[in-house]
């Protein structure tokens, strides 16, 4: 579905990390972990990385706007994205992708995320919440530092509230002493800490191309079956 959309709200999220909220065009439908590509409209200025790039849609299906996040790199494209006026529009065209939680809800899923890749497994465990699905959910997600966390505090509340959400901020490089999650890098022994049964799951990987791989590689050494595993790469951060 091709349309434009106006800009509602924008904000920062986290360290150099801002959320934008669309409007949602009549008859948009996606499932939650798809996404969208976004397209500036007459830009003050360009490069040779085009107009376009794909975000994953932050919000649900049944949630009322389109929000999508992204880390601002010194690029034309973000630059004009964290310049754009509320009330300006982008062309929008989508949805796209099959990165979306299996639907067998005996069978739990966990999730490996990189940074800005939590995107999409926000909207994932914002509709399985919603519809009262009754997949176990992990996710275990990694940031150099505590300020690099985006939707810490709502993953933070909703695993405090449903007993099948876990939520587990894994900072690799600082943390403050009264950090709740772990230190370090995700390794073998942090994945089995939270999946003690490793072929129940199905695996969710995303982030940065070089995380997505190190993490494809350590459940393979688990023998993790191949078929369990789901990667979203995000490029361009």
């Amino acid at each position: 579905m091709k349309s434009n959309v106006k800009l509602l709200k924008k904000e920062t999220i986290a360290r150099d990390t801002m959320a934008f909220s669309f409007e949602k065009p009549e008859n948009f439908e996606f499932r939650a972990g798809q996404f969208a590509d976004f397209t500036l409209i007459n830009p003050a200025e360009t490069d040779t990385e085009g107009d376009t790039r794909g975000f994953s849609l932050v919000h649900a299906p049944f949630e009322p706007n389109l929000v999508v996040a992204t880390r601002m790199r010194n690029t034309a494209y973000k630059r004009c994205l964290k310049n754009l006026p509320v009330g300006a529009g982008v062309a929008l065209d989508g949805p796209y992708g099959d990165f979306t939680l299996h639907k067998t809800q005996a069978t739990p899923a966990a999730f490996l995320i990189g940074g800005i890749g939590v995107t999409p497994v926000r909207s994932m465990i914002a509709q399985s919440l919603h519809d009262r699905t009754a997949h176990e959910i992990t996710l275990l997600h990694a940031c150099r530092t505590f300020e690099d966390f985006p939707f810490k505090a709502e993953f933070e509340q909703l695993a405090s509230k449903h007993r099948r959400i876990t939520y587990v901020p894994v900072a690799s490089e600082s943390a403050p002493d009264d950090w709740h999650g772990e230190r370090g890098r995700v390794d073998e022994a942090m994945v089995m800490k939270y999946v003690p049964d490793l072929n129940r799951p199905i695996y969710y990987l995303a982030g940065p191309e070089g995380m997505v791989k190190a993490m494809r590689e350590l459940l393979i050494r688990l023998n993790v079956n191949e078929d369990n595993i789901r990667t979203e790469e995000f490029a361009g951060y």
